[in-house]
C-alpha cells in the first residue's frame, strides 16, 4: 500500500493576551511552551472542570530574575499598570524570584523596553483560571514600605501547604483549646467545586466577613488568624462542643464536608498530638496514632490552603505561582531568626527533573537566604513509580526511539507529554539535528519539525494539538524541551475541540555528531481527592516492559532494553539541593522489597544502566513509613472531623512524618 505523505502544521496563531506572534522566527525560544499552547487554545484547557474557557486580561506568571538584580529593580524598570508583584517580596532581600499578574502591557515591554528584557531572565505560566485573571488588590510599588499588618512569629514554626485543611480539628488545637493554627491563609477567592456556586456560568466570590479579609502583603486570597477562627469555633460551640458542620460551612469551607480530606491528613501526620509509623520501632503491633507529647505535637502552625485550580488540575499549571506564593508568605508571617520547616505534600510528573525549574531554583534561593537553620523544606518523592510516564534513551549519532504513548479514551482533562534533550555538558547547536516525528492513532503522520519550530493540527483556528520545540526553553536550565500538548478526548460540551484517543506515535531521532540524551515526561493526569474531573492518565507501553505483576516486575531491570524506565519517575518539585525529598517505605514487609510500589526507590535497581548524570534525579533524599504492609497500603492520620481518623497512601504521606523529626530535632 502506497504511504501517505505527511499532513503539514499549522503555525501557531499570534496571542490575544500576550500578543506574540507565535510563528514568528525566534518567538518560541527561551519562552514557556505552556504559554504558546495555552494561546493557541485560546485557554481551553485553563477552567475548573467543565466550566467555562478562562478569558484572562491578566496572566499569573513565575519570574526569575539576572544575577545582581532583585524584586526592587524589577519594579522600577516596569508599570504596575501592566504588572503587578506582591509586597510581600520586598521582604526578602536579594530574592531575584517572585510572582506577578502581568496585563498585555507587560508582554510589548519585554519586545520594546532593553531595559526590562536585560532584568528578566525567564518566566513561566501559572494557572490562569478566575481568581487568578485579575488584578492584586494594593500591588507593590518602588516605594512600599515593610508590611506590619500581624506581628511575626519566632522561635520554633511549623508550615503547611496543602489543600483541603480542617483548621478547627481538635488535632490543631492546644489544650486550652485556642488554635494552634496562629495564621491561616487560603489563596481561593471563589467557593470551589463544592460550594453553592457551582452550576452557575460565574462561581460566586467568597465572603471576607466569613473567610477573612485579604492579606495586603499577598494582595488576593483570604486570612485567618487563631484569634478569628477561635471566635468563629465558639460561635458555633453548644453544651461545649463545636459544631464543625456548622462552623465550616460559615467560614465557606464546603471541601471539608467530605470525610477525608488530603490536607487535614497531612497536617496530623507533620503535627498532631500522635506519631505515626516512622516514628516507632517493630514492636509486633500496629503502632499507628500513638498518643504523643513532643514538640511538633504542641507547634505553631502556619497553613496555607492552596486554591482549587490546584487540587482540581493535578497538572500542576499552578503549581509554580502557588507554591511560591505559600512560601513567601510563611516566611513574611514569621521572623528572620525563627526556625521554620514548612512540609509541601503536592507535586507533579513532568519538567527537568534537575532542580532548575523556576519554583526550585526559588525555593534554593528561600532557603540560601534565610540559612538552613532558619528554613527547611520537605516534599514527597512522587507516587508515579508504577505508572509508565517516565522514557529514557541515549540517542548515539544517527539513532532514533519511537515511543507508544496510549491516550486513554473519555479523559475529559489535556494531556502533556514532554520530551527533554540534552545535558549541561552538550552543545547548544549539538540540537539542531534532533528531528521529533508524530503519528496520530490511526497512521496518519505529521511532518518531522527541528528545534526552533513548532505548530498545531489540523488548523490555527480549531487546533486539536500543538508541539511546541524550542532552542531553549524557560521551563529548565539546560537542553530543551519540546511540549506535545493534546486537547481532552471526551467532553459533555458539543463545541469543545477533542483530539483522537488511542494510540500516539512520536519518533525522536538523532540525526547530528554527538549523543544526545532523551528523557521523556508524560504530565500527571489523574483525579485528585475529593474532586471529579474526568482525568485519565496516560501512559508509554512497550513489549519489553514488563506488566506481568509477578514479584520481580515492580522494579527496572537494567538488561531490559525498553525505554520506559521507572527510574527517573520523580516529583517535579523535590529534585533541589536543598529541599529534602521523601520516599516511602512498609512498616512490616518481606526482606526483598521493603519500598511502596508506588515510590522512587533508595538505592537506585537501575544505577547500572542510568549513569549517575546531575541531568535527572532518581533518589530520594531520604525514607518514610507511607504503608501498614503489602496487604494493607496507607497510614491513618486525621479524618476532616474532631477525632475521627482516615487511611491515606503515598509518599505525601511519608514527607511530613520527617518533617515532624526534623523538628523534633530543631534547637
Amino acid at each position: 500500500m502506497r504511504r501517505q505523505a505527511p499532513m503539514p502544521w499549522a503555525d501557531l496563531p499570534r496571542g490575544e493576551v500576550t500578543g506574540i506572534d507565535w510563528s514568528a522566527t525566534g518567538a518560541i525560544s527561551g519562552a514557556d511552551p505552556y504559554l504558546a499552547w495555552a494561546e493557541a487554545d485560546r485557554f481551553a484547557g485553563y477552567r475548573l472542570g467543565e466550566g467555562a474557557a478562562a478569558k484572562p486580561q491578566w496572566l499569573p506568571i513565575a519570574i526569575e530574575l539576572h544575577q545582581d538584580y532583585g524584586v526592587q529593580d524589577l519594579l522600577l524598570a516596569s508599570d504596575v499598570k501592566w504588572l503587578q508583584v506582591s509586597k510581600a517580596y520586598l521582604q526578602v532581600h536579594g530574592l531575584r524570584f517572585c510572582t506577578a499578574r502581568a496585563a498585555k502591557g507587560f508582554f510589548k515591554a519585554l519586545r520594546k523596553r532593553p531595559a526590562l528584557s536585560a532584568i528578566i531572565r525567564r518566566f513561566e505560566l501559572g494557572l490562569p483560571v478566575e481568581e487568578h485573571t485579575g488584578p492584586l488588590k494594593n500591588p507593590a510599588t518602588p516605594h512600599s514600605t515593610p508590611d506590619t499588618e500581624r506581628p511575626a512569629l519566632d522561635g520554633k514554626v511549623l508550615g503547611i501547604i496543602d489543600g483541603g485543611l480542617a483548621l478547627a480539628n481538635a488535632a490543631f488545637l492546644r489544650t486550652d483549646g485556642l488554635p494552634r493554627i496562629r495564621y491561616f491563609w487560603r489563596q481561593d477567592e471563589f467557593d470551589g467545586p463544592h460550594g453553592p456556586g457551582m452550576g452557575r456560568s460565574l462561581r460566586a466570590r467568597l465572603d471576607p466577613v466569613r473567610s477573612g479579609p485579604t492579606p495586603s502583603v499577598m494582595g488576593y486570597g483570604h486570612e485567618l488568624t487563631a484569634k478569628a477562627i477561635r471566635d468563629a469555633m465558639d460561635r458555633f460551640t453548644i453544651n461545649g462542643a463545636v459544631d464543625e458542620d456548622d462552623l465550616y460551612d460559615y467560614l465557606q469551607f464546603w471541601d471539608l464536608k467530605h470525610p477525608v480530606s488530603h490536607g487535614t491528613h497531612v497536617a496530623s501526620l507533620a503535627s498532631g498530638p500522635w506519631l505515626a509509623t516512622a516514628r516507632m520501632s517493630s514492636a509486633g503491633h500496629t503502632p499507628d496514632m500513638t498518643p504523643a507529647d513532643d514538640a511538633a505535637s504542641q507547634a505553631p502552625l502556619i497553613a496555607v490552603q492552596l486554591d482549587w485550580s490546584n487540587v482540581v488540575d493535578t497538572s500542576g499549571g499552578a503549581m509554580n505561582v502557588s507554591i511560591l506564593d505559600a512560601l513567601i508568605y510563611i516566611l513574611n508571617r514569621t521572623a528572620p531568626s525563627a526556625q521554620v520547616v514548612v512540609n509541601i505534600s503536592w507535586g507533579t510528573l513532568a519538567g527537568p527533573h534537575d532542580g532548575t525549574s523556576v519554583l526550585e531554583a526559588a525555593i534554593e534561593q528561600l532557603i540560601a537566604l534565610r540559612g538552613p537553620e532558619h528554613l527547611q523544606v520537605f516534599v514527597p518523592a512522587g507516587n508515579g513509580y508504577q505508572d509508565r510516564t517516565h522514557a529514557n534513551k541515549t540517542l548515539a549519532p544517527g539513532e532514533s526511539v519511537e515511543l507508544t504513548w496510549h491516550v486513554q479514551p473519555d479523559d475529559r482533562t489535556q494531556s502533556f507529554l514532554e520530551l527533554w534533550l540534552g545535558d549541561p555538558d552538550l552543545p547548544e547547536k549539538a540540537l539542531q539535528d534532533v528531528r521529533i516525528e508524530v503519528t496520530l492513532p490511526g497512521g496518519r503522520a505529521l511532518e518531522a519539525l527541528t528545534t526552533g519550530n513548532a505548530g498545531c493540527w489540523p488548523s490555527s483556528q480549531s487546533p486539536q494539538l500543538a508541539l511546541v520545540f524550542p532552542h531553549r526553553t524557560a521551563l529548565g536550565r539546560y537542553g530543551s524541551c519540546a511540549l506535545l500538548a493534546l486537547c481532552p478526548t471526551a467532553s459533555h460540551n458539543p463545541a469543545d475541540r477533542l483530539a483522537p484517543a488511542g494510540t500516539w506515535r512520536v519518533k525522536i531521532s538523532n540525526d547530528g555528531v554527538h549523543p544526545v540524551v532523551l528523557d521523556a515526561y508524560i504530565e500527571r493526569d489523574d483525579v485528585a481527592l475529593g474532586t471529579h474531573t474526568g482525568a485519565r492518565q496516560s501512559y508509554f507501553d512497550g513489549k519489553c516492559y514488563d506488566t506481568s505483576g509477578n514479584i520481580e516486575s515492580f522494579v527496572d531491570e537494567p538488561d531490559n532494553p525498553t525505554a520506559i524506565r521507572r527510574s527517573g519517575t520523580f516529583n517535579s518539585i523535590g529534585t533541589g539541593q536543598a529541599t529534602v525529598s521523601v520516599g516511602g517505605v512498609r512498616f512490616a514487609s518481606s526482606a526483598f522489597d521493603p519500598a511502596a510500589r508506588y515510590s522512587p526507590r533508595l538505592p537506585d535497581p537501575d544505577a547500572t544502566r542510568l549513569p549517575q548524570r546531575y541531568r535527572v534525579a532518581k533518589v530520594p533524599d531520604a525514607l518514610a513509613v507511607s504503608d501498614e504492609s503489602t496487604a494493607l497500603w496507607g497510614v491513618l492520620g486525621a479524618g476532616s472531623r474532631s477525632g475521627s481518623a482516615v487511611r491515606l497512601f503515598g509518599t505525601s504521606c511519608a514527607s511530613p512524618q520527617l518533617a515532624r523529626a526534623r523538628f523534633d530535632r530543631l534547637e
